[in-house]
């Protein structure tokens, strides 16, 4: 079995790479050997999960724009979730024109000094309007020619709810193979579960009842009216149940919203709607049976993250994590489709 050496940008609380370490196959498997973050919970996330990121690995937590790529491990792949907030539909979408949407060029940067194998890249669905679609052409263009070395680029908007994250979850992907190894034929997996998607209630149900599990599972702490709001609001439904409603003082229980994700409540028979990393009040993803915010847990469940998987930092900064995550399992079947095209090429 050939091991191939991991490369990893923007690592986060490393779904991404978890996808790939968990992939089945019996030709390869992956080690990461080097992975950066500069927010100090994912850095102590990564450390301290030693079954999945071992004492092999360097977590780097200094700026990215400070690495220089020429002093770190080689590597055969490189794995990259570039921040993503400037090209999010909910922010204001200010793309490639300030510096944070132009950390793709660190992943370029890589690619032409490390000049892996094969890469894989991943931000939001906003990223294909951003900047009246200038950005997604601009940043394939450079992801295909990284001035000495050139790739085969794939890309694709996936749901990874048809691939058995038990939410709804669109993101951009990009796949690339380098070109001399003759891989021009790759498609994204279209996904067994597309027709028949997994629940909340199949999340937090799977391997065991989610209520079972210890790590990270603290609920939060919320107000008494927090509560009376959400026990008027039924399962899959939002704030605009309220409408009309009143407490026992016959104060209204009504309050404004922009997004239908506010006091949003999961519907136990549907996939989640898309776990997001932040967000004020009523944006906290709501328990379909209990008038609560969802504990880390919850979340980790519809992420796919494995339950003995632990995360650092303050409640707050764990939810970031969670959002801003790859769902492993998701990452886990592109991982599976790559493998059967290296496989293929002889790598």
């Amino acid at each position: 079995m050939k091991t191939l050496r991991v490369l990893s940008l923007f690592t986060g609380a490393g779904g991404l790479d978890l996808g790939f370490l968990l992939a089945n196959n019996p030709n390869f498997k992956f080690k990461v050997v080097w992975a950066n973050d500069n927010f100090k919970p994912a850095v102590d996330t990564l450390r301290q999960n030693k079954k999945y990121f071992d004492d092999d690995t360097i977590v780097d937590s200094n700026d990215i724009w400070k690495i220089d790529f020429n002093k770190i491990p080689d590597c055969d792949v490189i794995l990259a979730g570039f921040p993503c907030q400037d090209f999010s539909v909910l922010s204001k979408r200010r793309g490639i024109n300030v510096e944070r949407g132009q950390l793709y060029t660190r992943v370029v940067d890589a690619l032409r000094i490390k000049k892996p194998l094969f890469f894989v890249a991943e931000n939001v669905r906003g990223l294909m309007s951003a900047n009246k679609g200038k950005a997604i052409k601009i940043i394939h263009d450079e992801l295909e020619h990284s001035d000495g070395v050139e790739y085969v680029v794939k890309q694709g908007v996936v749901n990874f709810a048809d691939y058995g994250v038990p939410q709804v979850r669109k993101r951009v992907v990009f796949v690339g193979f380098r070109k001399d190894l003759g891989i021009d034929d790759y498609e994204f997996p279209e996904g067994k579960f597309k027709n028949n998607h997994r629940t909340v209630e199949w999340a937090f149900n799977n391997p065991i009842d989610v209520r079972k599990v210890k790590l990270n599972n603290e609920k939060h702490k919320i107000k008494e009216r927090t509560i009376k709001i959400l026990s008027a609001i039924p399962p899959g439904g939002n704030y605009k149940n309220l409408e009309g409603k009143l407490d026992e003082k016959g104060k209204s229980l009504y309050v404004k919203g922009l997004m239908s994700n506010i006091y949003r409540r999961l519907d136990p028979t549907k996939p989640a709607y898309t776990v997001i990393a932040c967000g004020g009040g009523g944006t906290w993803i709501y328990h379909p049976e209990e008038p609560r915010p969802l504990t880390n847990r919850e979340r980790a469940r519809l992420q796919t993250f494995p339950d003995d998987f632990e995360f650092a930092g303050r409640i707050g900064e764990i939810r970031t994590l969670i959002g801003n995550a790859v769902p492993p399992f998701g990452a886990k079947i592109i991982a599976e489709s790559i493998f059967e095209h290296l496989v293929r090429a002889n790598v």
